[in-house]
């Protein structure tokens, strides 16, 4: 993103966060942070620290080095691409609310709903929207009666994927396809949350939707489909969507007939208006022969080379640098709307 904005038009001020989670001052430079499928980027604690700003009355923000405090001028716009906890389930969209400083994407509500699993598909059940059956059950439940997995697993079937309520990008997920490898399916899981999904394993194509919101009085915008075609692998993992493994194709657009692209989109804009979303969304879909099923939302979806989000938008009409600029656009829209 660094690099496709335009410095012409834009004062990008790059603030990292360490793993500590403190919040420093970063360069402004694309390479320092591009994907090597070998060793993933890290920000680094480099001594700087951002303050935010003191109160609402002020976007300003300042920053401490070893020179002293020093301005970074006047905020107009947060674009928090973050991924997983802390990043896009709500608590960081807390912060800036709190703070009054407008931001990309959806507030505190959707973005928590979004990264929780369980309650997502209870929304879209409650909305009318086909989800694939599930079971949630928490750690406590595997401790004392792992009994109750196992029970669960028989009534939905196999294939069936293990997956932790609130993490993101695949990770902690498994596939379970005979009893015996459910437990280690449910350690998995475990080690990145408190509770887990249990969910009946689809057979059909495995298809994304991009989905951005109009501004004010405009309608939410659908993209053409992007489908995942797995060859080589047991599903979408982490791997695959961030470290380009092999294994796994994206197809975009995506075969449809016109009917089907219709029903899909007018879907997917029905899942992200259900949880109340803003900004931007990719919802995940299997096609089986029942028809559609939503798999997920993603309030912040992946924006690297190889991601789905802005692969659909290149198909639909949009370049990678038009996209962030409307995105920007329809966010300060937003915030001068005070919607």
């Amino acid at each position: 993103m660094l690099a496709a904005l335009d410095p012409e038009r834009y004062t990008i001020i790059p603030v990292g966060i360490t793993r500590d989670g403190a919040f420093v001052l970063e360069d402004n430079d694309p390479a320092k942070f591009s994907l090597n499928a070998e060793t993933l980027p890290v920000v680094a604690d480099n001594g700087t620290r951002v303050r935010w700003p003191q109160s609402a009355s002020s976007r300003e923000l300042t920053v401490v080095d070893g020179s002293g405090e020093r301005t970074l001028g006047s905020i107009d716009l947060i674009f928090p691409i973050l991924h997983g906890p802390f990043g896009e389930d709500g608590t960081i969209q807390g912060l800036l609310d709190l703070l009054g400083l407008p931001y990309v994407g959806s507030g505190v509500l959707a973005s928590a709903l979004g990264m929780d699993k369980h309650f997502a598909k209870t929304v879209f059940q409650q909305a009318a929207l086909p989800v694939a059956p599930w079971r949630t059950l928490t750690a406590d439940d595997w401790a004392e009666s792992p009994g109750m997995a196992y029970a669960a697993l028989e009534q939905l079937g196999l294939p069936a994927f293990v997956k932790p309520a609130r993490a993101g990008s695949s990770v902690g997920v498994s596939k379970v396809s005979t009893p015996d490898q459910l437990a280690e399916a449910m350690i998995n899981g475990l080690a990145e949350d408190t509770k887990v999904l249990i969910e009946s394993g689809l057979i059909g194509r495995e298809l994304e939707i991009a989905v951005l919101q109009g501004r004010p009085g405009e309608p939410t915008r659908a993209s053409v489909a992007g489908e995942v075609v797995v060859t080589g692998r047991d599903f979408y993992d982490f791997a695959a969507k961030y470290q380009g493994a092999p294994g796994v194709d994206l197809v975009c657009p995506a075969p449809l007939a016109p009917h089907e692209l219709a029903d899909v989109q007018r879907l997917a804009i029905a899942a992200f208006e259900a949880i109340g979303g803003a900004g931007l969304a990719r919802v995940d879909f299997f096609l089986t022969d029942s028809g559609w099923v939503i798999n997920e939302i993603n309030t912040m979806p992946g924006f690297t080379s190889i991601s789905m989000f802005p692969s659909c938008w290149l198909a639909s009409g949009y370049t990678y640098p038009e996209l962030i600029d409307e995105l920007i656009a329809v966010a300060v829209a937003h915030a001068r709307h005070g919607s």
